[in-house]
This record gives structure tokens, C-alpha cells and sequence, in this order.
């Protein structure tokens, strides 16, 4: 009889049998174990233990014990038919590493774990569909100072296509939006914000980003919540009408300004589309981005070219405000094809506003300054190359 099929990936070697798994998601399998190796390289002496509560085939559990420096590993999938699958794949791990498997649901696993007092450095949820419901149990298994990396693949609710799924699912008002992906893992953080906070305890945003298909967050867990750290919830209203963007934090809820359209500077309320309450903070924290590619860089844990340009654009772009413009939209308002977005970029740095090109979307610019002025540099620039 012929050997199943294997499947190669970073260090790890392993059979994908019948069930989901999907090779494209390695960039996501990639950062974990940067993530993991972050937190092995701390200088502490603190072990790192991984919780992998939707484990499939085993990869993620089998490269944090390979690649990532986990100590311990403890792989979980919902279908008990996958254990004997599970088995096979993770007695490649280290024997120094210690490996546990369940077939439980994740509910019950991280319920066991908040029972059993189970803490660990790296909570990685993989999940189809909205985790909402996991939230709260999934910051109870985190040990302060470790991580929830969480996943979603719904991106209907989340990016403004099913509004009453994001009212249920999000407690937030989800409305389209040119930076659709973004809107959609700030729900995700403004949701685990909340939760953390009603349990008394404080998140750091380190990595966001999408594809488009599944939204994902990393987030460290801390004892209490940062000074202004309420701050960072708030809402992010946009004009589909003069393009106009505008963000409130919940703790200074006041009227939307006139934006351009015609009407509106004589004090009637602009056509806003608002989602909210989200995260209006920064998304990324560029020093732990900073140590995920010097782990890269240094070897050990595997990151092909692609994953490391998208980690070095992550990195130059913490987002630390939500209003993103696609360069489509400014060629719109010019009747005419944009400047360089990084010309854009630098010209309004020049400016003294906070500007980068987008990590989270390609083609898109982030900026503070004001609508009209970004709309009116951009059309000097290309003015200025036509004289030319």
C-alpha cells in the first residue's frame, strides 16, 4: 500500500488527510510562528506554552514545536476522526516539547481551561465563521503578556454586507467602505477590546492583516488597561457622496462636521455611512513586527519573500488612524489619473501629517490630514509632472 500524500511546509512535514486545509494560508501559519518566537526570544525565562484550539491536519501545532520555541503544544480539533490524523503528525514534535491532544469543541476546550486554571503564552483560534462567542474564554486561557491570535473568515458582516449579522455578532454597526478590510479587523479588535475590558484587563494590537478572505488580529493580553486606552474605541464615518472621512473616540462623541457636499456647509448633516464602535487605534505594533523579521531574518523559523514584504509594509504602517482613501478614489475627485502614491505620501509628510501608504490594503493612502488638502495636493502633483 502506497504512503498518504505529505505536504512540506517550514520545517514541518505532515499528512493533510481528507479533511479542510488550505496551502494558501501558509502567510498566516508563517506570522504564528514569528509570533511564538517573539515570545520565546523575550529574555525571560517564563516557558511558552501554545493552545492551537481548531488544530485540523496539526501544521500550526507541530510548527510552533519545530519553529516557534513552544515548549508545549496542546492541539485540538472539534471532529474526533482527525485525532489518529493529529497523532501521526505531531510525534514529529521534539520530545522536549510537550504535546497534548483533544477532540473537544472549542467551547469546551477553553472552558475546561478556565476551569483547570490553564494559561498559556500563544492562544492561536483558527476559526470559520465569527469567533465572537469565543472571545471572552479565549482571554481567560491567555497568560498575561501572551497572545491571542484570533481569526475570522466572515467577512459579510464585518465589511458592511449584512448589517444585522454585525449588529448580532460584533454589537456594532458595520457599513461599506473603501478600506472594507480594515473596517472589518477593527470590529474584530473593538470586540476583543470590550471583552478584555469588562474582565478588567488591558490589549496591545501586534499584527493585522487580511487577504480578503479571513481577518486576522494578534493582540498582547495585559494585566490592566493602558492609560487612554478607552480612547482607542470609537466610530469612523464616511461620505460616499464628496469622499470625506471622519473618526470619533466614544469617550468624545460630538456632532460630524459639513463635509464637502452641497448642502452641507450650511450646518445640515452630511450623508455619513458610520460603522462602529471599533478599534480607531493603531493596528500593528511596528517593534514586535520589527523582532517577528529579525527572527526571520535570523533562521530557525521560515518566511518566504512574499511574507516578508507584506510584514515590512505591516511594519511602516502602524495605522494609527483609520481614514484610508483608495488611489482610485482620488483619480475619481481629479477626472484623471492619480500621482505615485508614494509621491502623494511624501508630499503630504512634508506637510506635517501623519501619512503611509496602507500595510492592510494595497493602493491605498492613510493619512490625518484633511480631505480637500489630499484631494488638492494630489492635483498639484500632477499638475507639476504635466509641466514638465
Amino acid at each position: 500500500m502506497s504512503e498518504p500524500p505529505h505536504y512540506c511546509e517550514g520545517a514541518a512535514v505532515v499528512e493533510t488527510g481528507g479533511g479542510f486545509f488550505r496551502p494558501a494560508s501558509r502567510p498566516a501559519r508563517d506570522f504564528g510562528v514569528l509570533l511564538a518566537r517573539t515570545l520565546a526570544a523575550a529574555g525571560t525565562d517564563r516557558p511558552v506554552r501554545v493552545l492551537d484550539g481548531m488544530a485540523g491536519c496539526g501544521i500550526r501545532a507541530l510548527r510552533y514545536g519545530l519553529e516557534g520555541g513552544a515548549t508545549a503544544v496542546w492541539a485540538n480539533d472539534a471532529d474526533p476522526d482527525r485525532l489518529p490524523l493529529l497523532e501521526r503528525n505531531l510525534s514529529r514534535l521534539p520530545a522536549a516539547v510537550d504535546r497534548q491532544l483533544g477532540s473537544t469543541t472549542a467551547q469546551q476546550l477553553l472552558a475546561g481551561c478556565l476551569v483547570e486554571g490553564r494559561r498559556f503564552e500563544l492562544v492561536d483560534l483558527d476559526a470559520f465563521g465569527c469567533p465572537a462567542a469565543l472571545v471572552p474564554l479565549a482571554l481567560e486561557a491567555v497568560a498575561f503578556g501572551g497572545v491571542l491570535y484570533l481569526a475570522s473568515t466572515d467577512g459579510r458582516s464585518a465589511t458592511g454586507h449584512d448589517r444585522r449579522a454585525a449588529v448580532r455578532r460584533f454589537g456594532a454597526a458595520a457599513r461599506a467602505h473603501p478600506a472594507s478590510w480594515e473596517i472589518a479587523l477593527r470590529l474584530q479588535l473593538g470586540l476583543l477590546a470590550r471583552a478584555a475590558w469588562a474582565m478588567g484587563r488591558g490589549i496591545t494590537p501586534l499584527l493585522s492583516f487580511s487577504e480578503g478572505r479571513a481577518f486576522r488580529t494578534a493582540v498582547r493580553l495585559a494585566r490592566h488597561p493602558a492609560a487612554g486606552e478607552e480612547a482607542q474605541l470609537g466610530l469612523v464615518a464616511h461620505c460616499h457622496g464628496c469622499g470625506e472621512q471622519q473618526v470619533q473616540s466614544l469617550l468624545r462623541l460630538g456632532r460630524w462636521r459639513p463635509c464637502g457636499c452641497p448642502g452641507a456647509p450650511s450646518g445640515e448633516v452630511p450623508p455619513l455611512a458610520v460603522s462602529g464602535p471599533l478599534w480607531i487605534g493603531p493596528l500593528q505594533d511596528s517593534a514586535t513586527l520589527t523582532t517577528m523579521l529579525q527572527e526571520a531574518e535570523a533562521g530557525g523559523a521560515h518566511l518566504d519573500r512574499p511574507g516578508r514584504r507584506r510584514l515590512e509594509r505591516l511594519r511602516d504602517d502602524p495605522a494609527t488612524t483609520p481614514r484610508c482613501w483608495p488611489v482610485d478614489a482620488i483619480a475619481r475627485r481629479l477626472g484623471q489619473g492619480p500621482p505615485p502614491l508614494a509621491q502623494l505620501v511624501g508630499a503630504l509628510t512634508a506637510e506635517g501629517f501623519a501619512t503611509a501608504a496602507s500595510g492592510v490594503m494595497a493602493g491605498q493612502l492613510r493619512s490625518e490630514a484633511p480631505w480637500p488638502l489630499i484631494v488638492a495636493t494630489a492635483r498639484g502633483l500632477v499638475a507639476a509632472t504635466a509641466a514638465r
